[in-house]
């Protein structure tokens, strides 16, 4: 297909999300001359902006808040002249007229794009328990990474007994003067190696077959409430910081169908931030990855749009 007969099209990339991968790749797209929309979701927020404090993405050594750090993105973004849109995308299909095309909905309009990079996000799976949104910020986070640092020989509870929760709990250790995991289980479902280094870490304690019922404070969190599975009793454990993983939620729903995504819904890519349909990429916390953070989101967007800049001029049969 060259450019003289490719069908009718609005933009060479649209980014659906406007978080930390959408605008790097908004950044990269605008400044690379692509005719880009970035629309950012209307009903969703990205995580970074409810993040209290952000001090380890680089060239910032006082940290920052998250929504403040957006707002640079954003700023940045603009300067190149990136169009936004700020509505709730409920469509995305292949072109029936045009199979090189894609069509995105957003609103009561249809956008025609040669390629799409999803950087939809994920959110934390909540317990949904009272102080939960609460204290969030102010003593409960969904991320150790982040966080951990500020509770330097404290007490913290870690909530959950995959992989995730006992890798932050180990982390934890680093900063913290006794982590506490709570699992509604009888025994934790991570790795095996992940269990033994938990079982052998003095500053990580276990409490089996309870849940949390309650997370409690007064301005910052001072310890949660837990039932014991089998029998009922309610007790509270004293703590300085409540540590969720019980797993994350990503935004893909519109893509479903689409693409390959593995059990937990992440949309699944190759090296190139390709997905296994042909011009639709995948950047940041909604594609399957091991480490997620603003830095690792930042830089999945820069490179789904080199990946797809070099897909578009495939396309119009140009070569570099």
């Amino acid at each position: 297909m060259t450019k003289a007969n490719l069908p009718e099209y609005d933009y060479d990339v649209v980014i659906i999300g406007g978080g930390p991968a959408g605008y790097t790749a908004g950044i990269y797209a605008a400044r690379a001359a692509l005719k880009t929309l970035l629309i950012e979701g209307a009903g969703t927020v990205s995580q970074i902006t409810i993040t209290d404090m952000i001090e380890n993405y680089p060239g910032i050594p006082d940290g920052m808040n998250g929504f403040d750090l957006m707002q640079l993105f954003k700023k940045q973004a603009l300067k190149f002249g990136l169009e936004i849109l700020p509505q709730d995308v409920t469509s995305v299909k292949k072109g029936a007229e045009a199979p090189g095309v894609w069509e995105v909905t957003a609103g009561d309009k249809v956008y025609k794009t040669l390629s799409i990079i999803a950087a939809t996000g994920a959110m934390w799976r909540n317990l949904g328990v009272p102080g939960e949104s609460e204290f969030a910020g102010r003593g409960v986070s969904y991320c150790a990474t982040c966080d951990g640092p500020f509770y330097r020989n404290r007490d913290v509870i870690v909530v959950g007994g995959g992989d995730t929760a006992i890798q932050e709990a180990l982390f934890l250790t680093h900063f913290a003067k006794k982590v506490i995991v709570i699992h509604r289980r009888d025994r934790l479902r991570a790795a095996g190696m992940l269990q033994k280094r938990a079982f052998a870490e003095s500053k990580i304690e276990f409490v089996f077959n309870s849940t949390v019922t309650q997370i409690t404070g007064a301005e910052f969190v001072t310890g949660v409430k837990v039932k014991d599975v089998h029998t009922g009793v309610i007790r509270e454990i004293a703590a300085d910081g409540a540590f969720i993983f019980v797993g994350r939620l990503p935004y893909t729903e519109i893509f479903k169908g689409l693409v390959k995504m593995d059990k937990a819904g992440f949309m699944m890519t190759d090296e190139n931030l390709q997905t296994d349909a042909a011009g639709l990429f995948a950047a940041g916390d909604c594609r399957d990855k091991l480490f997620r953070q603003v830095i690792t989101a930042a830089g999945d967007g820069a490179n789904a749009v080199h990946s797809a800049e070099r897909y578009i001029e495939d396309l119009k049969g140009q070569t570099y």
